[in-house]
């Protein structure tokens, strides 16, 4: 079986994410329908994997994606610059009244027996709006670029996102890149585009030109179209990596170019309180992490930190282990910050991977 194979030569970019980005409000625990104020967050499940490999893990990393030239443009870019990801932007001049727009979430954080509760505003998206030949990979990719990563929310955009996706993994693939997909399966955004059909359709187009799958078993089934196996599962738990595991044959058969594919495992018992773990197969080995509980403030974004973190292990020589470890410690993490970036730094994430503990540092 051929591994996973990682550049180790000098490149100016670790990562390239492609994806839009978006602004998410965010009034804290008080619904919407309440609200006074609101504190912004820029995010973007592809841009958040880049933030944090920036921001925390300290790569170089970088943004491809779509730019409109108004105010909220001008927010978001200086979150991006911030965070110290390099863009690549397309960009969109705003009519004044309509758009093209950067898409607006809307996200309460909810509290105990009160669940969070997200919608959205995508109208006149102008991520939704690229297509291939936007963007000038051989250029990009000219000065090295180690890992490329899109994902299943970006695919589902616009009748031409999928087939940018691509475009983008080809180019990667040729230039030398591991190429990255994160199914994120979501029924609301296919349906406007041709339904479950259409979306496996052009997901297993996508996931042909992969190196490494990031999605549960359910983003597998509805995504794919992956049958799943006949397994037991302990009656309310939602931990057993068995299910996950037992789905990898059948990933491989139909799709013999993945290398590895990984998942968080999350049981919700409240709002606040979640039990957290995560598996991964690479190669043929299985590694499952240890089951941690969280005490959560703002639950959006941990599925991408745990990405981040895994990828870096990765990029970073570490054993499986030591990267499922620390993507499930950096996700772990940013579910403790509000927004959907990290906030934690490397000497947390490696002491929570090893087996910290939450004492008082003196």
């Amino acid at each position: 079986m051929a591994k996973l194979a990682i550049r180790t030569d000098a490149c100016e970019l670790d990562f390239l994410s492609l994806g839009a980005l978006v602004h998410r409000l965010d009034p804290g625990i008080i619904p919407f329908r309440n609200a006074k104020s609101f504190d912004v967050h820029v995010s973007g499940g592809e841009y958040n994997v880049a933030a944090n490999l920036a921001s925390c893990f300290g790569l170089s990393t970088g943004i491809a994606t779509a730019m409109v030239n108004n105010g909220i443009g001008e927010l978001v870019q200086n979150a991006v610059r911030e965070k110290g990801v390099k863009p690549f932007f397309k960009h969109f001049e705003h009519d004044g009244v309509r758009g093209p727009n950067i898409a607006t979430v809307y996200s309460d954080r909810g509290h105990g027996v009160r669940a969070p509760v997200v919608f959205y505003n995508r109208a006149n998206e102008a991520g939704g709006m690229l297509k291939p030949g936007d963007f000038d990979w051989k250029a990009i990719f000219a000065s090295g670029v180690r890992w490329f990563h899109s994902g299943g929310i970006f695919s589902a955009l616009g009748p031409n996102t999928a087939d940018l996706i691509i475009e983008g993994m080809r180019a990667a693939k040729a230039a030398g890149a591991v190429t990255s997909f994160d199914l994120n399966y979501r029924a609301k955004l296919w349906a406007t585009l041709g339904g479950e059909q259409r979306g496996q359709e052009l997901m297993r187009k996508i996931a042909a030109e992969l190196d490494v799958l990031i999605g549960n078993e359910e983003d597998l089934q509805k995504g794919l179209g992956v049958k799943g196996p006949e397994v037991t599962v302990k009656a309310g738990s939602k931990l057993d990596p068995q299910m996950f595991f037992g789905m990898i044959d059948n990933v491989r058969q139909q799709f013999p170019n993945i290398r590895m594919v990984a998942t968080t495992l999350r049981e919700v018992h409240s709002t606040n309180r979640h039990s957290w773990a995560a598996v991964m197969w690479l190669d043929g080995q299985q590694v499952v992490s240890p089951t941690m509980e969280l005490d959560v403030i703002d639950r959006i974004g941990g599925g991408d930190g745990f990405a981040a973190g895994c990828i870096y292990g990765l990029l970073a020589g570490r054993t499986p282990d030591e990267a499922v470890r620390l993507g499930w410690a950096h996700g772990a993490l940013l579910t403790t910050f509000p927004g959907d970036v990290s906030l934690a730094k490397l000497s947390e994430v490696e002491a929570l991977a090893k087996g910290g503990t939450a004492r008082v540092q003196r």
